[in-house]
């Protein structure tokens, strides 16, 4: 297998770029696609995310690209308009200066602007299917000239029922295009898809290295029977203190209720689901890569490319019915060589679903007791050294050197030092989000408490009957059909203030590690 890209085939210049953006040897996927790609060949690659596959196709078609041809060379199709904006921006990094035009089209995004980008001509176009018929339909997606068409995530479009859509837009494609499907599993449906579309592919099969990465900690929480699982995440979470995190649930309203959850009780978080129109969504990924917004409660369909490198946990509040999604959320921490931390949180009838679990991943997962007051706090003290050592080699310490000079005219400098801390600290105990947790622990585990959780929640219930379980699912959305008309949205948006926060008000990111 080749050992770098320069025995790829790829041009100098290309390398340049790569070499410049931190490559220094190609992945798995990579040293098998993009020869493959480069001789023409169709292509059928089954990898997971996070694995490399979109240099893998997209840097064979940026190679080939005849740029001083004005007409629409390359289109790829993802099932989701964050994995669309996410493939696009990795596209212009490997793009040569001047190099192809690249344009996404996606629903929620005005269309005047797209058709007139696409007035004035472009090499590549990333789309998610609605918005990509949309523009057919209009007669301003010209697909008679296009040389290569990739589809990503082929399983997922299956999954959210834009399989349909894959194939009329493939129909009115030349025949002698070069194909180039990649999906994770491969479902019968996408065989047949490939059986139909593809001449002669090549497979093209990265096996994970480990199902469940071995870099990634995973602990599991049994929830108490007088806690519901959202009281239960409170004291974890103090007890992690994640420096960013992903909270998965199963539905919209949980995702609401968790988010007012964890709001009120003083921690820097935000919701991500289908409801958020593509000015929200595109918003908060802004504040989440920045640290403005620590966690994200998000639904697995509204996460879809939802990919922050930084990442330092994954919470499963809810464990997926799929278990494969499991390794999907996970793999979204621990990249890039750092460790993370993949917390799952299930009741007791729920621990038939850890065993399926453990079967799948091949590995025993520990099931740890719930925090104790007395380990949230010595965590704490712990966190608190930490940022004292920072402190002490830090820059802004002389400052207060003149006034531990003047203190030890009349007391000890050891009784100094003390009296600081204690000050700092009982700044940190008093946090909101402390007593929250702290409130959790006392509760006593009887039927009586008076608490609007203190019966296990059933997930996607958000007070109402049985039937809320299924109405409240986040279905796959074909807000693409409705092309340039506004997304519903099933919640005040006004509420939510500038920045999308539920509550209206702009929360910043703590310094708490």
């Amino acid at each position: 297998m080749p050992s770098s890209f320069q025995s790829l085939g790829i041009s100098e210049a290309r390398i340049q770029v790569l070499t410049e953006l931190g490559f220094t040897a190609p992945t798995p996927i990579q040293s098998q696609s993009i020869p493959a790609l480069l001789e023409g060949k169709d292509m059928l690659g089954q990898a997971q995310t996070g694995t490399g596959k979109t240099a893998a196709f997209s840097i064979p078609i940026l190679e080939r690209i005849d740029t001083y041809q004005n007409h629409l060379q390359a289109l790829i199709l993802t099932p989701t308009r964050e994995l669309a904006i996410q493939v696009s921006q990795a596209i212009r990094t490997f793009n040569l200066k001047p190099g192809a035009k690249i344009l996404t089209v996606y629903g929620g995004q005005a269309i005047d602007r797209q058709i007139s980008q696409l007035d004035r001509g472009v090499h590549v176009v990333v789309g998610t299917p609605g918005r990509v018929i949309d523009l057919m339909d209009r007669g301003r997606l010209d697909l008679s000239h296009l040389s290569w068409f990739v589809l990503d995530e082929a399983d997922e479009m299956l999954n959210m029922g834009f399989i349909q859509d894959v194939e009329k837009i493939l129909a009115v494609t030349p025949p002698q295009r070069q194909t180039a499907f990649f999906s994770a599993t491969m479902p019968t449906a996408i065989k047949r898809l490939v059986k139909n579309y593809l001449r002669s592919p090549i497979l093209v099969k990265v096996e994970s290295q480990d199902t469940a990465p071995s870099r990634i900690d995973q602990q599991v929480y049994i929830v108490p029977p007088h806690l519901s699982k959202e009281e239960a995440l409170l004291p974890i979470l103090e007890l992690e203190a994640p420096h960013s995190a992903l909270i998965f649930v199963r539905t919209k309203d949980a995702a609401s209720k968790l988010t007012d959850i964890l709001q009120n009780a003083g921690h820097s978080v935000d919701e991500y689901h289908g409801n958020l129109t593509q000015v929200q969504r595109e918003g908060l990924l802004r504040r989440f890569r920045s640290e403005q917004v620590r966690w994200v409660v998000a639904t697995d369909i509204a996460a879809r490319g939802l990919d922050i490198d930084s990442l330092t946990h994954v919470i499963n509040l809810d464990m997926p019915d799929d278990l494969e999604r499991y390794v999907h959320r996970i793999g979204r921490t621990g990249r890039a060589g750092r460790t993370g931390t993949a917390i799952t949180i299930i009741s007791a009838r729920e621990k038939f679903k850890l065993r399926h679990l453990e079967k799948m991943i091949g590995q025993t997962l520990e099931l740890l007791p719930m925090p104790t007051i007395t380990q949230i706090q010595e965590r704490r003290i712990a966190r608190f050294k930490e940022q004292i050592h920072g402190v002490l080699t830090g820059e802004r310490l002389a400052s207060f050197l003149p006034l531990v000079s003047q203190l030890s005219e009349d007391y000890d400098p050891q009784a100094i030092a003390a009296a600081a801390l204690q000050l700092a600290y009982s700044h940190i105990q008093s946090e909101k989000s402390e007593q929250a947790a702290m409130h959790i622990l006392t509760k006593q585990a009887d039927k009586s408490s008076a608490f609007s959780g203190s019966k296990p929640v059933k997930r996607g219930n958000s007070g109402g009957g049985r039937r809320g379980n299924f109405d409240n699912y986040e279905r796959p959305e074909r807000s693409d059909h409705s092309s340039d008309r506004p997304e519903r949205s099933d919640r005040n948006n006004s509420s939510r203030g500038d920045h999308g926060n539920r509550s209206g008000r702009f929360t910043p990111a703590r310094s708490k590690n």
